[in-house]
């Protein structure tokens, strides 16, 4: 059996609930995600059950994407997330890995590649 340790969220942002400044779908705080970093992101919904994990080179333009774009998995499901969890993995095979074994280890709702437990 292989053991993996999933790292310690570095940046976790919550949806607001009245956001009072600029906002995509509640959150104001993109800031905070990396720009330039890699790594593996995590969407939650109000309960603490994981949405959706997702891999990226640049972690904020990636993240962004999926509220923003036409085309992400998760355009009908934008409103369920309220919780965003960010690990900065610089290695690809790492963040490859990681993203996997997460989405079947927790079953991401709605991850539908990499899915081996249905």
């Amino acid at each position: 059996m292989i053991q993996i340790t999933i790292p310690t969220p570095d940046v976790i942002i919550h949806k607001q609930k009245e956001p009072e400044l600029s906002h995509i779908y509640g959150f104001t705080d993109f800031h905070l995600i990396s720009r330039e970093k890699g790594g593996i992101f995590m969407f939650y919904n109000d309960r603490d059950e994981l949405l959706f994990v997702g891999k990226a080179r640049k972690l904020r333009p990636r993240i962004k994407k999926h509220f923003e774009d036409t085309v992400s998995i998760m355009k009908n499901y934008r409103g369920e997330v309220t919780k965003i969890e960010v690990c900065i993995v610089e290695d690809p095979v790492h963040r490859e890995i990681y993203e996997t074994y997460m989405i079947n280890e927790f079953k991401a709702k709605y991850n539908v590649d990499k899915v081996f437990y249905k």
